[in-house]
């Protein structure tokens, strides 16, 4: 039992939110009261592909032709934005996905994908369910925003560059071989005749394959409107069950990983930081960590989600 969900325990919500630091404090509190209730927590798997828990996409819109790149001591990762050509025969800059809607989709990509053992994955009405699930709303403006990220991530491509010792690697390849949408104008009672289909790379499908992250989908509902706290989340999940022993982390290397696009980020990273790490704990409860002075330490600590096996397509 995490930090919070002990003072939860022992004092209750109300008192607990005033004990608790950060400028969150009482979101993070129900946060973890909800998941402490919550008898379906740590039951629903969803995946992701490990190289997303270590370097993450932008949080806000970056300009449609600007490249992201994240770098930290062991892996470096630049998304180039995509492009179609435009009806004047000039080039259109679609932009990078980012934000948490990017990252929910992505989520639901990856699932489906290792659960059917299948590249080709069917959009329409299993996103939608997946989404409701997570509590988004669905209509007019949610729908557009869903369009333009899918739109984002079908065209956008990666590089990872991966560090260990004295072993380097390189990995170049897009998220989706090819997509097929059919328009936003079709008859609106025609819509269960149609699905929206991607199909992701072969390479990019090999590599989630041979590295998923188990999370919990129930935690990922509980803090989906934070795309930082969402990759802190993420983040967790991956380091923490694979450690021998405890394992120290400074402010200096998360930063690189976790402060990209924060504004004055050496003077508000830690504050801003903590925040996000207490509402990813809140959800997470058998995550063993501790905060220093110096930065955090992380601790062998089971996975979000028990017992819960799938075939992977080699």
């Amino acid at each position: 039992m995490g930090e919070v969900h002990r003072l939860v325990d022992e004092y209750g919500s109300k008192t607990a939110a005033s004990l608790m630091p950060g400028r969150r404090s009482r979101r993070i509190v129900d946060t973890a009261s909800e998941t402490m209730l919550d008898r379906t927590a740590g039951e629903i798997a969803s995946f992701i592909y490990s190289g997303w828990c270590q370097a993450g996409l932008p949080h806000r819109k970056p300009a449609d032709d600007a490249v992201w790149r994240i770098k930290t001591d062991h892996i470096a990762m630049n998304v180039e934005p995509g492009r179609y050509e435009g009806p004047d025969g000039k080039d259109v800059w679609v932009g990078c996905p980012y934000g948490s809607v990017a990252r929910l989709i992505l989520i639901f990509l990856q699932s489906r994908a290792l659960e059917t053992g299948s590249r080709t994955v069917a959009l329409g009405g299993n996103l939608n369910a997946f989404l409701g699930r997570l509590g988004l709303s669905q209509g007019g403006n949610t729908n557009k925003i869903v369009r333009n990220q899918i739109e984002r991530i079908s065209l956008a491509k990666l590089t990872f560059f991966l560090s260990k010792g004295a072993v380097r690697g390189v990995a170049n390849q897009s998220i989706v071989d090819s997509a097929i949408f059919f328009g936003e104008e079709r008859d609106p009672r025609q819509q269960g005749l149609f699905t929206d289909i991607i199909k992701l790379s072969e390479g990019f499908f090999e590599q989630l394959c041979r590295y998923p992250v188990t999370l919990d989908e129930r935690a990922v509902a509980r803090i989906h409107i934070n795309s930082r706290a969402l990759d802190v989340y993420c983040w967790l999940a991956f380091r923490l069950r694979h450690l021998d022993a405890d394992t120290p982390i400074s402010w200096a290397a998360l930063r690189p990983q976790f402060g990209a696009g924060i504004k004055s980020r050496d003077r508000n990273f830690k504050m801003l930081f903590l925040d996000d790490l207490r509402l990813a704990l809140s959800v997470y409860p058998d995550a063993n960590v501790d905060i220093t002075d110096k930065g955090v330490i992380l601790k062998p600590s089971p996975p979000p989600v028990k017992g819960k096996r799938v075939l992977l397509v080699r």
